[in-house]
């Protein structure tokens, strides 16, 4: 039986992707002001979204997580055409949608019982997520079953890294993503972050002076990651996340592929656009990259 991939707001992966790979997004929600919460996308654009976090700096906007019902939605539309389902969510020690679509999947079964529901905690999220999906997708086109896709999810999902850095502890202050004393204290100096997500969790990997070094920090860190794991990054998915600033995100991409070009036979990089749902953490100007092994390597 043919199988739907569907994944949360949090894969990043804009409007065109899920179209063109057959992926079904169920968004996230985001507010600025507390109470009216807009679907991201489809009511409220990322670069909309992002402009209007530059133009009010004081203003902190919060992401709510898709709703049961939003899930329910998602898989009945699926159960009705007969269709499986292979569910991707976004970590779980930074969001409840796993939990939301698990609660989901045990409503929709009591009505569509012969329909199999793969519920899957990545430990991921944003680009990350994203190019996780993407393998999924792959998995599905290379003719690998429902079963066989979810193993290899979770076999892969533990490879994945996301090495960035923020244009400020703000952000990740105010939603309790770092403890508050650490970060006023480098916000008071002016000092850029670098951190790394691993396995659903974020762990500093150290500070710079200026943004320009953090740059340069993150493509060495690049090249220090995979000496360390002795594996080759042509056997990786690697794309690169921003968040307001594209070109800087291109001069960024040219930097890392011509570090990488050193050690490895990549010709390109992708480009994706951080989200809302992970932007109201980490302010409008994330950079950084992504990479995941692949699959069948």
């Amino acid at each position: 039986m043919a199988y739907q991939i569907i994944t949360d707001g949090s894969c990043d992966l804009g409007v065109e992707l899920p179209k063109e790979q057959g992926i079904k997004v169920v968004p996230f929600y985001v507010t600025f002001d507390g109470e009216t919460y807009q679907k991201e996308i489809e009511e409220v654009g990322v670069r909309e979204f992002y402009q209007k976090m530059v133009d009010y700096p004081d203003v902190y906007p919060k992401s709510s997580l898709p709703s049961i019902q939003d899930y329910v939605e998602a898989f009945t539309a699926c159960a009705e055409e007969g269709k499986d389902i292979l569910c991707l969510c976004i970590t779980t020690k930074f969001s409840g949608s796993y939990n939301a679509a698990l609660n989901a999947k045990g409503l929709v079964l009591e009505e569509y019982p012969k329909t199999r529901i793969e519920v899957i905690d990545t430990t991921v999220n944003t680009v990350l997520q994203g190019i996780l999906v993407l393998e999924a997708a792959r998995m599905q086109q290379a003719g690998l079953s429902l079963e066989e896709a979810a193993a290899q999810v979770e076999r892969i999902k533990s490879t994945g890294r996301i090495i960035f850095t923020v244009g400020s502890f703000d952000y990740l202050i105010h939603g309790g993503r770092i403890g508050k004393v650490m970060g006023a204290a480098v916000s008071v100096l002016g000092i850029k972050p670098l951190i790394m997500l691993k396995e659903g969790e974020i762990f500093p990997t150290g500070i710079t002076r200026s943004r320009v070094k953090a740059r340069k920090k993150l493509v060495e860190q690049v090249k220090e990651h995979f000496e360390k794991i002795q594996e080759s990054p042509d056997d990786y998915q690697i794309v690169v996340g921003y968040g307001y600033d594209y070109e800087e995100a291109v001069s960024f991409r040219n930097q890392l592929l011509k570090s990488m070009q050193g050690y490895s036979d990549l010709k390109d990089i992708g480009i994706f656009q951080i989200g809302a749902t992970i932007g109201v953490h980490t302010g409008p100007y994330p950079l950084g990259m992504g990479l995941l092994k692949k699959f069948d390597r």
